[in-house]
């Protein structure tokens, strides 16, 4: 009887060759030497170790499982060297590391390491700067007037060449998905940070109220989130406490980069702290008529954040963040308005209704030059390293050397008051009532490109980075758009996805330097030098905007961000956007009474000034440490 006959079979013992012999068919014996010698093939022999798996009692398989277990959770990575485990972790992004760190001690080790995070900071543009103590202060916002007048003409802008009325827009879009996911993301986010906080995330996200706002002397706080909301250039240390002590620690680029991030994350669910730099009346030496102009500004030798206004009242002021208070007044230089106001490198530009423009020595605090060779109101001022560029009511832009402000040339082109100028290294940009931009050759002051009808009423304010120009309008609209690509954006659906109307075809942009820090961009909002090309826009979004969304008066004041864009405007309010999808993320009310006439901002607050005398911070960064954030 053959062998394998099931009559004489031993129950209890089975050799390898029986084995194969009862699970491979019978036409197949010559392949278990090909598969077991590696010649078949990966499927094949996947298949055939199920196959002898399947066939064993259960306590041999708890004994194979035993020996194959540590083989399975063999560490790869862990056990390389450590500078290949760290070239391997670099490729990951801060959130896959964060996930890593809860792998083994190993990993978590390796996703902690300082060159990681160091990188990680370095591709943003984040830097460590070695803390400094701040005390707190806060100026009540306490009751003012229910209205401020306005019957106050607003100097700041010229007239529009077209002043037909439009229409309310009567579309209301429900951003509630999309603030519902943005909130659950700040806080998961969070409770993920908290270790960097002694306040709790109870505590870090705050609904509207109306209490009054913290003075150092009292222990009522104002904490103000408002509904239905689902931002950066400027170095400062936090105006309010730093919840740890951390002069003389050694960089930290983990807790850097997760600052940053839980800094944008106060920004997307509205977690701010409002408080006034000024108010009516107070402090006793702060400016006594409308404020239209604002800068913050770092001094680069101590690092020490300022800020300075322009007013109504002829004078510029320079204000102390830490303590509140005014430590310099530019007075009886003009004999009206300050409307504009730039800082850079030491020097402080205004321009005013007296159609001057004056140039300031900051260190010496002497008076540089003073330019008069505008016919009417000078609007805006901006100047970087090489020049420095005015636009007035006259219709014109003048542009002069610097700092020895030798006139270069006029640009004439056009038709309304140019209401707003912005300067790079090659390239102005202007914008005037007439509703139209233009992009001039900043060298030979030759006019390269012309956005006819950009807006369909006069155009108050931009801001420009290029390729992107970012423009507010007295049609009470918004719009972003690439002068490269022609893809836009617009809180108008006249506008969202349309490319400007434009005299020349699209052309190249020259690329930048490659430190930023020298690239020549100047911004609109702060005169910074320290911003970074933008990329380009992605294909533009559906609108999505609802009348309420939108802004109900005249845009007078846009500044650009790394991740959003603000506007400011005459309905009291300063809006946030998404800067890729144009979504609006913050609106920002309750702070002033009067119009806003200007905004700046930093990776930490934002702080507004207008018609009511009053300079606003919305502070995002309470309760966190912010002291060493440039």
């Amino acid at each position: 009887m053959p062998r394998n006959s099931p009559h004489l079979a031993d129950e209890g013992f089975m050799d390898e060759e029986a084995m194969l012999s009862a699970i491979l068919p019978p036409q197949a014996p010559t392949r278990v030497e090909e598969l077991v010698s590696g010649i078949g093939s990966v499927r094949d022999t996947e298949e055939l170790a199920y196959k002898l798996l399947a066939s064993l009692p259960r306590s041999r398989l708890a004994t194979i499982q035993r020996r194959i277990a540590p083989l399975l959770q063999f560490d790869v990575v862990g056990t390389l060297p450590t500078e290949v485990a760290l070239q391997i972790f670099s490729y990951l992004t801060y959130q896959t590391l964060l996930v890593c760190s809860l792998v083994s001690r190993r990993w978590l080790a390796l996703a902690n390491d300082p060159s990681l995070w160091k990188t990680l900071c370095q591709a943003r543009g984040w830097t460590w700067r070695p803390p400094l103590r701040v005390p707190a202060f806060n100026i009540p916002i306490t009751a003012r007037d229910a209205a401020w007048d306005h019957s106050d003409d607003d100097e700041g802008m010229g007239d529009s060449d077209d002043e037909d009325d439009d229409e309310e827009s009567a579309v209301i879009d429900n951003l509630e998905a999309a603030k519902a996911e943005l909130t659950a993301m700040s806080q998961e986010l969070d409770s993920g940070f908290a270790s960097m906080s002694s306040f709790s995330t109870s505590t870090l996200l705050f609904t509207n109220t109306k209490d009054t706002i913290n003075v150092a002397s009292s222990s009522t706080t104002r904490l103000n989130s408002p509904r239905n909301k689902s931002h950066a250039r400027h170095s400062a240390p936090s105006v309010l406490n730093s919840a740890h002590d951390t002069s003389g620690v050694k960089p930290n680029y983990k807790l850097l980069y997760q600052t940053h991030i839980k800094l944008r994350n106060r920004i997307l669910s509205s977690s701010y702290r409002l408080s006034a730099l000024q108010t009516r009346g107070a402090p006793t030496n702060a400016h006594t008529n409308t404020i239209y102009c604002l800068q913050l500004y770092t001094y680069p030798e101590t690092g020490k954040q300022v800020l300075f206004t322009g007013s109504r009242d002829k004078t510029v002021r320079e204000w102390n963040l830490t303590t509140g208070m005014v430590e310099r007044v530019i007075s009886n230089v003009h004999t009206s308005s300050v409307l504009s106001i730039c800082v850079r490198d030491g020097y402080l530009a205004s321009a005013g209704g007296d159609r001057q423009v004056v140039l300031w020595h900051l260190d010496s605090n002497k008076m540089v030059n003073v330019l008069c060779d505008h016919e009417d109101s000078v609007l805006c001022v901006r100047f970087d390293d090489r020049r420095l560029v005015s636009c007035s009511k006259d219709r014109t832009v003048r542009v002069y050397s610097f700092p020895d402000l030798e006139f270069k040339f006029m640009l004439d082109a056009h038709r309304a008051a140019v209401n707003a100028v912005s300067i790079s290294e090659s390239f102005i940009v202007s914008a005037s009532g007439d509703r139209s931009v233009r992009l001039w050759d900043a060298e030979s002051g030759k006019l390269l490109r012309t956005f006819e009808k950009h807006h369909t009423r006069g155009i108050a304010s931009i801001d420009f980075c290029p390729p992107v120009i970012l423009s507010g309008s007295s049609d009470k609209h918004i719009r972003f758009f690439d002068m490269t690509t022609l893809q836009s954006w617009s809180t108008s659906p006249e506008y969202d996805g349309v490319a400007p109307s434009s005299n020349v075809l699209p052309f190249p942009l020259p690329s930048s330097n490659n430190d930023s820090s020298t690239s020549g961009l100047v911004c609109q909002a702060c005169g910074s030098s320290n911003i970074e090309p933008s990329s380009s826009l992605p294909p533009p979004a559906a609108n999505r905007f609802g009348a309420r969304h939108m802004h109900s008066n005249l845009v007078r004041t846009v500044a650009l961000g790394e991740d959003f864009v603000l506007s400011g405007s005459y309905d009291l309010s300063i809006k946030v956007w998404d800067r890729k999808t144009g979504v609006l993320v913050a609106d920002l009310t309750g702070g002033h009474t009067g119009r806003i006439f200007c905004i700046g901002f930093d990776s930490k607050k934002i702080v507004s000034c207008g018609e009511d005398q009053t300079i606003c911070i919305w502070d995002f960064s309470h309760g966190i440490d912010t002291s060493f954030l440039p």
